[in-house]
């Protein structure tokens, strides 16, 4: 399942910009190369699945706005064939920024039970050794 679709990048980057970085033809065609802009998707989602898999197990039940929303930042940042604008750039490294907050446990997503169970390695474990320091071992010092 995709994190978004293409009316969803119609609807926040616009038709016209969709037709601008995606028609690529010799002759081209006046509209949106929904191949290209499907792959650019389908890398954004692969890209945030790597960093969410660190915390969530996947496939998720259901999208939180906020993968929808870093979806739709690197779908487009991809979709470019050439430099993106500065506006697009930024967009695309803070959601890569958010992404490794999300990966690194400092943003957690709203999902009910979807996080994975603990490791060992994320518990601290102590043991009760001998105490060195007795009457007995300190006789003669006290």
């Amino acid at each position: 399942m995709a994190y978004c679709t293409l009316q969803e990048l119609t609807d926040r980057y616009s038709q016209r910009m969709l037709v601008e970085i995606s028609d690529r033809a010799d002759a081209p065609t006046g509209a949106v190369d929904t191949d290209l802009i499907d792959r650019a998707v389908a890398d954004a989602d692969a890209l945030i699945n790597g960093y969410l898999k660190v915390r969530y197990r996947l496939p998720l039940a259901s999208i939180p706005r906020l993968v929808k929303d870093l979806s739709l930042r690197i779908s487009i940042y991809y979709a470019h064939a050439h430099i993106a604008s500065d506006k697009i750039r930024r967009d695309y490294e803070e959601a890569l920024s958010t992404l490794k907050h999300i990966s690194q446990g400092l943003i957690r997503l709203d999902l009910d039970g979807a996080e994975p169970e603990a490791s060992g390695a994320s518990e601290v474990r102590t043991n009760n050794p001998e105490r060195p320091i007795t009457a007995t071992t300190m006789k003669g010092y006290i």
